[in-house]
C-alpha cells in the first residue's frame, strides 16, 4: 500500500501502457480464434465413452490449443457418416477399421487419417449360466446379429477354430436388441455385443456375461474405431493437429481417469452421466489409441485379405492407398 501511495503517476502510466497490451493481447487472441481452422467431425454414433478423448479435447480446449475449432455432429443414421466424408459434406468422421476397408475396395475415397479404440470392442456374448462353457458347444444353437454382412467370415472363422460349421448354426437378425434377445432366451448367443458394453448393460440387468473375443479365435485383430478423412481433399496439417489433440486428451484420460470422468460427464450431464458409461469408461481407458497417428500397415493389409479370403470385398486395397503417414 505505501509503494502505491507514493509512487502513483509511476503506476498510473503502468496501467495506462497494461490496458493497451490487454487490449493488443485480447485483440490477438480474437484474432487467433478467428483464424482458426474449423473442421466438421461426425460420429459414429451419440457420445459414449468410446468417444472419450474427442470429448475431453473439446472440453479442456485441446483442439484450440491446436489452431483448430472442432464441430462434434451426431448422426441420424449411422450408416451415413463415412459416406458423408467420401462426398466431401463433413471433413472427418468416426468409422471402422472393418467397414473402412469395405468403402474403400467398393471406390469411395477415403483415409484412415488416426485411430481412436485400437483394439476388437465386438465379441460374440452367452450368458454365463453353464450352459455355453467353449464355442464348440454353440453347435446347433441360435446365434443374434444385429447388422447382417459379415457374419460367415467373423462368426464362421471362430466356429471353425473349435471344429463347428457355420452351417451348424442358425442365425437370426435380432436388429438392436442384442442384450434382450440374449437375456430372453431368444437366441443362445449375440455377436455385435461389445466387450464395454453390452457385458455391463446384462450385468446391471442381473445377467452374467461371457464373451469369446474374435481376435484370440481365428479373426485378424483390428482397429475398432478410426478417424477417416477424404482421400482427395484432406489438409494434412490440419489432421497432425487433430490427432495431437486427442493424443493430449488420451495421456490426460489415462493420467486422471476419474477427474475426466467428471469432465466427460459434463459434456451433456442428462445422458452420460448414468451407471452403464461410468462402467463402461472403466473398460474402454485401456483400449485408447495412446498414440492415434501411429498406424500397422501389414495389420490393415492381413484384414484386407482375411475380408477378401471370405468374399466380404472383392479386392484386397492395400493400406498404403488408404493409410496415410500423417
Amino acid at each position: 500500500m505505501k509503494n502505491w501511495f507514493t509512487q502513483r503517476k509511476v503506476t498510473k502510466c503502468a496501467l495506462a501502457l497494461g490496458l493497451a497490451i490487454v487490449t493488443i493481447g485480447s485483440t490477438a487472441a480474437s484474432a487467433a480464434d478467428t483464424a482458426n481452422k474449423e473442421m466438421t467431425l461426425m460420429l459414429d454414433w451419440f457420445v459414449n465413452p468410446n468417444h472419450g478423448p474427442i470429448v475431453i479435447a473439446q472440453e479442456r480446449g485441446l483442439f484450440n490449443d491446436q489452431g483448430l475449432t472442432i464441430q462434434i455432429q451426431e448422426p441420424a443414421d449411422p450408416s451415413v457418416p463415412a459416406k458423408l466424408v467420401a462426398a466431401g459434406k463433413i471433413d472427418m468422421a468416426i468409422s471402422y477399421q472393418t467397414s473402412l476397408t469395405t468403402d474403400v475396395a467398393a471406390g469411395l475415397p477415403l483415409i484412415r487419417s488416426a485411430t481412436l479404440i485400437a483394439t476388437p470392442l465386438n465379441t460374440l456374448m452367452t450368458l454365463d449360466n453353464g450352459k455355453i462353457k467353449t464355442l464348440a458347444d454353440l453347435k446347433g444353437k441360435k446365434i443374434g446379429i444385429a447388422i447382417a454382412g459379415n457374419e460367415e467370415a467373423t462368426i464362421g472363422s471362430m466356429l471353425q477354430s473349435q471344429g463347428v460349421a457355420f452351417d451348424d448354426v442358425k442365425i437370426i437378425n435380432v436388429g438392436w436388441a442384442l442384450s434382450s434377445s440374449l437375456a430372453s432366451g431368444k437366441v443362445d448367443a449375440i455377436w455385435g455385443g461389445l466387450r464395454n458394453f453390452e457385458t455391463n448393460q446384462l450385468t446391471l440387468e442381473g445377467y452374467k456375461a461371457k464373451a469369446f473375443f474374435p481376435e484370440e479365435h481365428g479373426v485378424p485383430s483390428y482397429d475398432e474405431l478410426v478417424v477417416v478423412a477424404n482421400k482427395n481433399s484432406y489438409d494434412a496439417d490440419a489432421l497432425k493437429k487433430f490427432n495431437k489433440a486427442i493424443e493430449l486428451a488420451t495421456q490426460y484420460i489415462v493420467n486422471h481417469p476419474d477427474q475426466a470422468w467428471k469432465e466427460f460427464v459434463a459434456y451433456a450431464p442428462d445422458t452420460l452421466n448414468n451407471e452403464l458409461n461410468r462402467r463402461a469408461w472403466q473398460d474402454t481407458l485401456p483400449r485408447f489409441a495412446l498414440r492415434p497417428s501411429a498406424i500397422d500397415p501389414v495389420r490393415y493389409d492381413n484384414f484386407a485379405q482375411f475380408m477378401f479370403k471370405h468374399k466380404i470385398i472383392s479386392h484386397a486395397p492395400k493400406a498404403q492407398d488408404y493409410v496415410p503417414t500423417l
